[in-house]
């Protein structure tokens, strides 16, 4: 056996086809390989919660990672579920070996529980890598066992506090209402007053006698607190 100094081996020596073969298996070998990475797409997602916020400061970080133009896609949309336009046409585009690049945990929504069944199928289920720019401990680009599992664990982590967060402020909510009403404060809408001759107007009015909008001229009332007053009026004949 012949080891050459570009790596081929021959078995034996002068049999030239078996160099030739080698080589081209080789050559084939590279070439999927390159085909394969060709293949895998850099992705990065942004997203702020209302249409006046600005997309500027993620939109830099996308292209500081490298990110092609046509492979960001940008949500102005509340986080508090996965119901998004731009978001459904990413997740459709991930394919197995894609990296996925995002500036926080908190752009792809504020549901950790969501979070984290989307992170799962992203990761076990596509096969896509994530990479959390201001939170490296996150990123699966590694691809290790330890990584995965770091990252479920963080996940979860940010899961817990972030229901715990929301169970003390349901609680102080309904505390501090519980306060301002001891205290006598009166939730909703204020009362609407009629004015004094309003049944005589209603009736006047059912009785053909004047027109729909000349009761709500008399009344002094808008259109639609009219119609709610008067319909109330009638509910107590």
């Amino acid at each position: 056996m012949t080891l050459f100094d570009d790596g081929s081996t021959i078995i034996p020596q002068s049999n030239k086809i078996y160099k030739i073969k080698y080589e081209r298996l080789k050559n084939k070998m590279s070439n999927n390989t390159n085909k394969s990475n060709k293949n895998k797409q850099i992705y990065g997602y942004c997203r702020v919660s209302t249409k006046e916020q600005n997309l500027d400061r993620q939109l830099i970080a996308m292209r500081e990672e490298g990110v092609p133009e046509e492979n960001i896609f940008s949500d102005k949309k509340s986080g508090k579920d996965f119901n998004r336009t731009e978001w459904k046409k990413l997740y459709n585009k991930l394919r197995a070996g894609d990296t996925l690049i995002i500036m926080s945990i908190d752009r792809l929504g504020r549901d950790y529980d969501a979070i984290g069944r989307t992170w799962k199928r992203l990761t076990n289920t596509k096969k896509v890598n994530i990479k959390v720019l201001d939170m490296p401990i996150l990123n699966t680009t590694n691809n290790t066992l330890v990584d995965k599992l770091l990252s479920d664990i963080i996940l979860q982590l940010l899961a817990y506090v972030a229901q715990t967060e929301r169970d003390n402020l349901l609680k102080r909510q309904a505390q501090g209402i519980a306060a301002a009403k001891a205290r006598g404060v009166h939730f909703g809408r204020p009362e609407v007053n009629v004015p004094k001759d309003f049944k005589k107007i209603v009736r006047d009015w059912e009785d053909k006698k004047i027109s729909y909008t000349e009761a709500v001229e008399l009344s002094g009332l808008s259109t639609r607190t009219f119609y709610r007053k008067a319909e109330q009026y009638k509910r107590k004949i």
